[in-house]
């Protein structure tokens, strides 16, 4: 059984997907939920599931050594970051190269980088006059969505599209595709 630990920072919406998932399956389990916000929705959502989430300060996040230390006790095989937004500090890239994936809201290399999440993301891919967007699943590297490519799918920008609809067509995508790219990186 391989333990995931899920990084995230909002509503939670992708991590409850992953954990319910993963809820009776032979193969792996959410064991931890790790934020950097108090009050984000994820905590209410991994409560209603008894999966334990527990918030860390921007300071814990630089230094990383309580990080490390809780990953390591849970023997944590993957990160996820799901809606997770800081960037990862170099020490946990380091402690678990290969092992930390992370969904992006666009057809990456397009519409990538620092600065680039939620609907930013959208508004640019929008304001470009795209014809299609979709999700990129990636490994987690020091250089921001520079990761190698795992998995991506894509949906059509339409003509009357907001950043909203189109983060909902998105988000389906995500939640559909991401607890099984996951399922099958961990086989």
């Amino acid at each position: 059984m391989k333990n995931i630990a899920i990084f995230a920072s909002g509503d939670g919406s992708n991590a409850e997907a992953i954990a319910q998932h993963f809820k009776d399956s032979t193969i792996a389990c959410v064991k931890i939920v790790l934020s950097n916000r108090q009050k984000a929705g994820v905590h209410e959502r991994m409560k209603a599931i008894d999966i334990p989430s527990i918030t860390f300060s921007k300071e814990d996040w630089k230094d990383c050594s309580a990080i490390l230390s809780l990953l390591q006790d849970n023997n944590i095989d993957l990160i996820v970051l799901a809606g997770f937004l800081c960037i990862i500090e170099p020490s946990i890239i380091k402690n678990y190269k290969g092992r930390i994936i992370n969904i992006h809201p666009s057809l990456l290399p397009k519409h990538g980088g620092p600065g680039m999440w939620g609907h930013h993301v959208h508004d640019a891919v929008i304001s470009a006059g795209e014809k299609e967007s979709g999700i990129t699943i990636h490994y987690v590297t020091e250089e921001v969505d520079g990761g190698e490519i795992i998995f991506q799918d894509s949906c059509p920008v339409k003509p009357d599209d907001t950043a909203t609809t189109l983060a909902s067509r998105i988000h389906t995508l995500e939640h559909i595709h991401y607890p099984l790219v996951i399922e099958k990186i961990l086989k």
